[in-house]
């Protein structure tokens, strides 16, 4: 084993054998991929690239760029190199810096750049790696090659015989494979492309302060801290309308800033470019900061300021946001509004809402700046409901009552289709009036902040209630959205398409 460790080397290193490999006229070989259990599938693709040329080189994606789901790899970076290594036919093995192969290639340089035969098809890569690694390849004036032999799934035999999921929710994942294809899951989430969105509510940014607890206060019973860094995120629906972004082309904003301290800059900036930002100004007020103070060593959120005037908007601020309205509304196919219950959206704008928008999807949040004032029945009417069980129970006025009757009924009052009722760790429990009741189990492993889940659901979700997907279907899209969601600090980074998608097929292998 101490051989095979041998080959092993960092990329730098492995970029100077190489050339002296190329000086003495051998020919290099290079595969790159995850290799996550690695399978005779992966050995027979080695051996064949191997045949390609004089030395076979394998680049390992790390950890962190492994894009199959929060729960992969089931195998660290060094131990996946490690495995690689142990094998004959390779002669050297190092892990990868960057997410894809392309700046490796433009290092190393080879003369072969080898995949397999299920890259043949680029459409079938999400990613779009496979097109971009061929042209670095070509660029450095190297061949790509396809091998053809025996084909397994890593995602496949991970999920069958190491299942990271317990057992009955292994059992729900066979089942819905069975019932529903990768392919009759993606369509959705492709199909969404030219869908025109319009994200509707309150701007909200999330200030993280880092620190670290050194002790109670001498003279007070108050908790001490050092202060270490800030982090500011996109939030509410800055973060919506990113989410939606890299689902669909035409993507409008429309919500307010303040005009004190109104962060428009910061707002810009961190809003994507694709998103057509439509900016109303409210008097007097500044941009809404939700500021969490953090222990920075487990993430435990100590306490939070809301920075902000939750007064309602003016008779002219509420004129304007209305007027606008009624000249938008007609140029969008998907209205999502996200109503965090701090001042915006009136009963004037519910109205026109609720009357005007082709397709409504609505979430209404329960927070500690609306104190339980803020509830779904606010809507008279809305073609989807999102909507966390607490939240839900609080508009029921009902901790007991059973939750299949709450949805009915708030169904009924809003003449709504379709509901879905998020319910964190046991899933989601969803309802559509032709097809009766579902449930769908959470998939999330790894929970690193709560914050934005139901903004990230809501966002993908509605753009499949939209093209009328069966409501299983966008419970599981919402419940790998969510399961992504909690695994990245607040809402650092926006849900990647690519990722996503990723991650649905290798749930369903």
């Amino acid at each position: 084993m101490t051989q095979g460790r041998d080959k092993i080397k960092g990329i730098e290193e492995l970029t100077e054998i190489l050339v002296s490999l190329r000086a003495n006229n051998k020919k290099a070989v290079h595969c790159h991929g995850i290799f996550d259990l690695l399978h005779i599938g992966h050995i027979r693709h080695f051996e064949q690239a191997k045949r390609l040329g004089d030395t076979l080189v394998v680049t390992v994606t790390p950890d962190k760029y492994v894009n199959k789901g929060p729960h992969r790899p089931a195998f660290t970076e060094d131990l996946r190199a490690e495995a690689i290594a142990a094998l004959d036919c390779v002669d050297y093995v190092a892990i990868n810096k960057w997410p894809t192969a392309v700046e490796t290639i433009q290092l190393l340089k080879p003369d072969i750049y080898a995949k397999g035969a299920d890259y043949k098809d680029a459409e079938k890569d999400y990613t779009g790696k496979i097109v971009d690694e061929e042209a670095a390849v070509k660029l450095v004036g190297g061949d790509i090659a396809f091998t053809d032999d025996i084909t397994f799934s890593s995602s496949s035999l991970i999920n069958r015989y190491l299942p990271v999921f317990p057992e009955e929710v292994s059992d729900y994942l066979a089942g819905f494979s069975e019932r529903y294809s990768p392919n009759d899951v993606l369509q959705y989430l492709e199909n969404a492309r030219p869908l025109k969105v319009l994200v509707v509510g309150e701007a909200i940014i999330d200030e993280y302060q880092y620190c670290e607890s050194i002790g109670k206060s001498a003279k007070e019973p108050v908790l001490a801290t050092r202060y270490l860094s800030t982090e500011k995120f996109a939030g509410g629906t800055l973060a919506v309308s990113n989410h939606v972004a890299n689902f669909c082309d035409n993507v409008g904003l429309l919500t307010f800033l303040g005009t004190e301290d109104s962060q428009e800059d910061f707002v810009r900036q961190y809003v994507k470019g694709n998103v057509e930002k439509i900016f109303l100004y409210k008097q007097n007020s500044p941009t809404i900061v939700k500021r969490r103070f953090i222990e920075s060593y487990l993430l435990t959120k100590l306490f939070e300021v809301y920075v902000m005037n939750d007064e309602g908007l003016s008779k002219a601020e509420g004129q304007a946001l209305c007027t606008k309205l009624h000249d938008i509304l007609p140029q969008y196919d998907i209205v999502i509004v996200v109503d965090y219950g701090h001042g915006m959206l009136s009963r004037d704008a519910i109205d026109i809402l609720c009357r005007q928008a082709p397709s409504l999807a609505v979430n209404t949040q329960a927070n500690a700046g609306n104190r339980g004032f803020n509830t779904i029945s606010k809507y008279p009417r809305a073609d989807y409901v999102c909507i966390a069980e607490h939240e839900i129970r609080l508009d029921a006025r009902s901790r007991q009552a059973d939750l299949r009757d709450i949805i009915l009924n708030v169904s009924q009052k809003l003449e709504c289709g379709r509901v879905v009722v998020t319910r964190g760790k046991y899933g989601c429990l969803g309802y559509d009036k032709d097809e009766g009741f579902f449930e769908v189990p959470a998939f999330a492993q790894q929970i690193v902040d709560r914050v934005g889940i139901g903004d990230a659901f809501l966002s993908v979700t509605s753009l499949c209630v939209a093209q009328k997907a069966p409501m299983e279907i966008v419970g599981f899209i919402g419940n790998v959205v969510g399961a992504e969601a909690v695994a990245t600090v607040g809402n650092r980074t926006p849900i990647e398409r690519a990722s996503l998608l990723k991650h649905i097929v290798s749930l369903l292998k």
